[in-house]
């Protein structure tokens, strides 16, 4: 088997695909199995997408998050939802913007894109256990309740101040 091509193509139709998306996102698994030691995935992500913050204590693995376009926010939490700090990092050209960071396992987080066609690599030690996977932050709406656009708005809004304050 040859290997696998991350092509500009591939990169195209998998933000295509986000957009398309009721979640306005999309991942594309690269290992073969969750019983693998290493899971890897590609993850675009469109702006508008509301990841609701959430952590991986229940199943501890870290996760480690490199930008293969685009930028992001990862925002951290501390245990009643107040943000810690904001992350920024992506392949465009802004003064100390990092590629990636590895998010540790009790860390309440989300990750915003901040602009159309961003994708994620990110990896993750296996085997994945689904069930466990995440644990949903209960000060933060879910996915799909009606709170969820305002959080994300609001979200947006602190991602925008905190940027321009560390770029003024």
């Amino acid at each position: 088997m040859g290997p696998q091509i991350f092509s500009h193509f591939y990169l195209e139709s998998l933000t295509a695909d986000a957009k398309k998306a009721g979640r306005l996102r999309k991942h594309d698994n690269i290992h073969d199995s969750y019983n693998e030691s290493c899971q890897r995935l590609m993850n675009a992500i469109s702006v508008g997408s509301y990841i609701a913050p959430h952590r991986h204590h229940l199943d501890p693995k870290n996760e480690c998050l490199i930008a293969v376009r685009g930028v992001f926010a990862a925002i951290i939490f501390n245990n009643t939802g107040e943000i810690n700090c904001i992350e920024y990092f992506g392949t465009e050209k802004f003064e100390n913007l990092s590629v990636g960071l590895e998010l540790r396992s009790q860390s309440w987080h989300t990750v915003l894109a901040l602009e159309e066609g961003s994708i994620i690599f990110e990896v993750k030690e296996g085997p994945f256990q689904p069930a466990e996977s995440k644990e949903y932050a209960p000060w933060a709406p879910g996915e799909d309740s009606v709170e969820a656009k305002a959080y994300y708005a609001h979200l947006m809004l602190e991602c925008r101040r905190e940027f321009e304050k560390k770029n003024a």
